[in-house]
């Protein structure tokens, strides 16, 4: 080691400047600060569920960045159920293709993050934090003139909102593929003018906001069906939204296509993880395509997927290519989404959070799983319908254990459990306080059986599946 001077006129050794690992170390600590920062102060906002509806606020903040939403065009998506694995399967088909892509989803199930995904994968915190700090002074100069004028700040999810439209801009994408947060009308999403949008099965859910028959829910969601757009539709034919969507497109000039008419699933079959289709698009036919999700509704999301990327890349009119269709299918990744999460005894959640999404989930595990024995660990949100839920897994369920997240918004305990016994009879239910817990017990439950195969079920809300997923160590998504 060399010896010379200090900087304080000392004689002794020079330590060395820090070299590009220690630089790079503490940049990755100041980064990390600030993210905790950020995210602190994103989350003092509203809630998602707490909210004035309205665009006037997050058309403001757009306006004064210069409208970035307007400079990539976008897939846009709403339903109740299937819009986040909608979204996924659209963005990997196009990212397949070879198109730089943006994607925007809620909720999350880890970090805010996983909202803004940049070519598939989540959004670098460097990247979130040069967005936000753009967008966050016109966002503060929105919140004092609401403020002034008697409304709310802009909420939590009007935010993250911002900072994706900005951050996609920015780099730039070549298509952004963007899930509503809630409805569609006045979603903070919706200030943009989609290319094509996509409509996922609609069923009862937020009706504090939405509306309380399927008919007012579809008015709202249908609000994101723009003039001379592509919309795709995925609701059933029998569904009272069918008609809705279709007055929507006949009165902007919307182009309506529709699964079933269209498109749609022409074969399938299960599969070692996931399952085999094949799949009527609406330029051309796609067989023996593998699908790394399980259940009949992820079949018929995948279809929807594949006709809003025609839709997208040639009005509907080329087909694609086989084996774009066969990569980017074969890729997709849904976390949270019946996703087999620990084995011995198997261990797989589910984000299903309301009657539809817990219909779906029943007939997934009876086409896609055999168990001897399944255990259920249900914790719900208070402001669901607990019961209906139950009611829908009940046929699946041999046992089923219910607990509560860590969030301030779940059911209690015993209240689900009155709940519960009530559908599965007291001799099924076992009242658990806390999630680890009920876990713990209803994997020795599904283990009861000696050498017979047993399995839990983790659902009730996308909170729950993100609990358990933390609790056997997966956090990637």
């Amino acid at each position: 080691m060399r010896s010379g001077r200090s900087a304080v006129g000392q004689t002794g050794p020079v330590s060395p400047a820090p070299d590009g690992v220690q630089r790079e170390a503490a940049y990755q600590v100041e980064v990390s600060r600030r993210m905790r920062e950020v995210e602190a102060s994103i989350l003092s906002r509203a809630p998602e569920h707490d909210l004035e509806p309205s665009l006037d606020r997050i058309r403001a903040v757009m306006e004064l960045l210069g409208d970035p939403q307007h400079t990539f065009p976008v897939v846009h998506v709403t339903g109740t159920n299937g819009k986040t694995s909608t979204a996924r399967m659209v963005e990997s088909l196009l990212r397949e293709i070879g198109l730089k892509t943006g994607r925007f989803t809620s909720p999350h199930l880890h970090s805010m993050l996983e909202r803004i995904a940049i070519g598939g994968r989540s959004i670098e915190s460097q990247r979130f934090l040069a967005a936000y700090d753009e967008v966050i002074p016109f966002v503060e100069m929105i919140d004092a003139r609401s403020i002034l004028d008697g409304g709310p700040p802009m909420t939590y999810f009007e935010v993250l909102v911002a900072v994706a439209y900005a951050a996609f801009a920015d780099l730039p994408v070549d298509v952004a593929v963007v899930e509503v947060g809630m409805g569609g009308s006045w979603d903070a999403t919706n200030v943009v003018d989609a290319t094509v949008s996509v409509v996922t099965p609609i069923a009862i859910d937020h009706t504090h906001f939405l509306g309380d028959t399927v008919e007012e829910i579809a008015t709202e969601k249908s609000g994101i069906i723009k003039a001379d757009a592509i919309t795709v539709s995925g609701l059933q034919v029998e569904s009272d939204a069918v008609e809705v969507i279709v007055d929507r497109a006949n009165e902007v000039g919307a182009r309506l296509v529709v699964e079933g008419t269209d498109f749609g699933v022409t074969a399938r079959d299960t599969a070692v993880g996931g399952q085999q289709i094949s799949v009527r698009g609406l330029a051309g036919d796609y067989e023996d395509l593998f699908l790394p999700l399980y259940g009949s509704h992820q079949a018929q999301n995948a279809a929807v997927a594949v006709a809003a990327v025609e839709a997208f890349l040639g009005g509907g009119e080329q087909p694609l290519d086989i084996e774009v269709v066969r990569a980017g299918l074969a890729a997709v990744e849904s976390p949270g989404r019946l996703e087999i999460v620990r084995r011995s005894p198997t261990v797989l959640v589910d984000a299903a959070h309301n009657p539809a999404g817990a219909r779906a989930l029943r007939d997934a595990m009876a086409d896609s799983f055999t168990f001897a024995r399944l255990v259920g660990v249900v914790a719900v949100m208070k402001d669901k319908e607990a019961g209906q839920m139950l009611e829908a897994l009940e046929p699946v369920l041999d046992e089923v254990v219910v607990t509560r997240t860590t969030s301030p918004r779940a059911m209690t305990p015993r209240l689900l459990g009155e709940i519960a016994s009530e559908i599965f009879g007291e001799h099924r239910v076992t009242v658990v306080d806390e999630l680890p817990d009920a876990l713990d017990l209803a994997a020795g439950m599904a283990d009861a059986g000696g050498g017979v195969s047993g399995g839990v079920l983790a659902t009730g809300s996308v909170v729950t599946a993100a609990e358990v997923r933390m609790l056997l160590g997966t956090t990637s998504v």
